[in-house]
């Protein structure tokens, strides 16, 4: 089957290939194939970023799910080597409304179609995505298959039904590094940094190593000895897929740091196994925050940032939205930023006694790579928690660190 091009240049023909989407709850779209001919599945979820869907697709945080294009025309600027954010593609399908023919971009060496078949990713095209997301926002998040092969909605249900639903998900084994490696400083080395990978992205380390930053890129099976035999002067949690309260060895890892007083930082997966440690509860949203325009209020300076999110999971604050401050083993906890379009918690400060800062995590991602960049002063902060605490163990006394009423915020 061909079809010819509508538009008013020499016609050009392509095969078609159909395609089917159907739903956990049985809704089902037809369209044409995009990449890889075959079948998928995963957990149906949508992204409403106009931009950066290289970056998107090798987001490790994606794994098992089938991502939504919201934005209509997807592959553009086609595909380069410089932008990658891990080593490959974790999708486990990709739906689009409207692909580039032809990609255009100067750093381009191939397009998104090319890409998704060499890497064996299953799509869809040319499907209504706008009435697939707004589905989507009104049942929930829910398993999907993409199949070429199938032509029986009713049958590609039967094996959408048994496939692994997203809760009770443990993951970050399935996208961590096999092995330790250092991310060498840019520059004059200031800090040492053990960050725990669970699904990290390419541009987080590179953002800390630019900041002096010596970043070992350690397992997610690693063990408090390990992180510790680096005698790091701060530790990190990356982001990462999966169920937060299926991550009890990261969780009881973090607890170890805790203990330690050593300064922490997580983002996004990371802000949620903060939240465990301290002894709150995590819940899965309905549909989720993944994109590059959410807007969240830094509540310690009443400022708003643009920020890029994907997390289907939020931590369960007692008595929200009152976000009172609350005791934990490990000090005082409060709630640092929330998201403004539904007040889920989007970060957390830890406080001593004297109301210092000891360790802090956001929801969202201030490495950003494809934009925007309001919130990479978090890593500026993470800078100045450690220097407060390197200086407190080179004088003997308190140390005043960032966010404390004597601190300055480096913003």
């Amino acid at each position: 089957m061909t079809v010819t091009s509508p538009d008013r240049v020499p016609a050009t023909r392509r095969t078609v290939t159909p395609a089917m989407l159907v739903l956990e709850d049985g809704r089902t779209f037809h369209g044409e194939s995009f990449g890889a001919a075959g079948e998928t599945f995963g957990e149906a979820v949508f992204s409403t970023g106009m931009s950066g869907y290289q970056e998107t697709l090798t987001d490790p945080s994606y794994h098992r799910q089938v991502v939504v294009m919201t934005a209509p025309h997807v592959g553009n600027t086609g595909i380069n080597d410089e932008d990658q954010e891990s080593r490959r593609i974790w999708v486990s399908g990709y739906v689009v409304r409207d692909p580039a023919r032809i990609p255009s971009n100067w750093r381009s060496t191939r397009s998104l179609d090319d890409e998704l078949r060499a890497q064996g990713v299953v799509g869809i095209s040319g499907i209504d995505t706008r009435a697939l997301t707004r589905h989507l926002r009104e049942r929930g998040a829910m398993r999907v298959g993409i199949s070429t092969t199938e032509t029986h909605p009713e049958a590609l249900l039967e094996r959408v039904l048994a496939a692994d639903q997203m809760t009770g998900a443990d993951l970050a084994g399935d996208v961590t590094t096999g092995s330790t490696y250092v991310v060498p400083a840019v520059g004059e080395k200031r800090f040492t940094v053990a960050a725990i990978d669970l699904g990290i992205k390419t541009m987080t380390p590179a953002m800390m190593a630019e900041r002096g930053i010596e970043v070992h890129v350690m397992p997610a099976r690693s063990t408090v000895d390990e992180v510790l035999a680096l005698s790091p002067d701060g530790v990190f949690f990356s982001n990462g897929p999966g169920d937060p309260a299926a991550a009890e060895h990261a969780t009881e890892l973090l607890r170890g740091v805790l203990e330690r007083d050593i300064p922490y930082f997580g983002i996004c997966f990371g802000n949620q196994l903060f939240g465990r440690a301290l002894g709150f509860g995590t819940f899965k949203l309905k549909y989720g925050h993944r994109g590059i325009n959410q807007p969240v209020m830094d509540r310690t300076t009443g400022k708003v940032e643009v920020t890029a999110h994907n997390h289907g999971f939020a931590i369960q604050w007692p008595g929200a939205p009152s976000f009172e401050p609350t005791s934990t083993p490990y000090g005082e906890a409060t709630v640092s930023h929330v998201c403004l379009n539904d007040d889920v918690v989007e970060g957390l400060e830890l406080r001593d006694g004297e109301g210092r800062l000891k360790s802090f995590s956001v929801q969202y991602h201030p490495e950003a790579a494809a934009g925007p960049h309001d919130a990479a002063y978090l890593f500026d902060r993470f800078c100045r928690l450690m220097e407060g605490r390197a200086e407190a163990g080179r004088t003997g006394e308190a140390a005043v660190f960032p966010g404390s009423p004597a601190g300055e915020d480096p913003r």
